[in-house]
């Protein structure tokens, strides 16, 4: 929007943050966030998911084994030095699994962490972008998210 000023917290979901560790379509569009003067914000299921992406990017024959091992790296790192922060799972789990319900859609613990945080959702996934834009949380959108 013109105008407006640059989220100050981001919470940043496993799509963006594999774009963010492995080159792909719209890597440079996520590498661009990082350029913004955001915080890093994520539950700890990031981790899991963004793992579970690479090996089914090794899976599906997009990234070489030797590749995922080394891949994920850049992400723990970035935890480890508190680029990304991580939030405990567990206040969000059963909000996540109540809206998943009422929605009829998979878990929504990075929404939820978003709105409880009052910030941005970075997302790369469209459905959630859309969802986050109907609950009134602000979207950093890449990729198909980004329309």
């Amino acid at each position: 929007m013109p105008g407006a000023s640059a989220p100050t917290t981001s919470v940043v979901d496993a799509s963006v943050a594999v774009k963010w560790v492995v080159n792909g379509p719209h890597s440079d569009a996520a590498a661009a966030l990082l350029d913004r003067p955001i915080r890093w914000l994520a539950p700890c299921l990031m981790l899991v998911e963004a793992s579970a992406a690479v090996r089914r990017k090794t899976a599906g024959v997009e990234l070489r084994p030797d590749g995922a091992a080394t891949s994920l790296a850049p992400l723990f790192d970035a935890v480890r030095h508190g680029v990304v922060s991580l939030a405990d799972d567990e206040d969000l789990v059963a909000n996540a699994r109540l809206l998943a319900l009422d929605l009829g859609l998979p878990y929504c613990i990075f929404l939820i962490l978003a709105e409880r945080e009052g910030c941005s959702l970075s997302t790369g996934d469209r459905r959630l972008a859309r969802l986050a834009k109907s609950q009134n949380v602000g979207v950093l959108g890449v990729g198909a998210a980004a329309r």
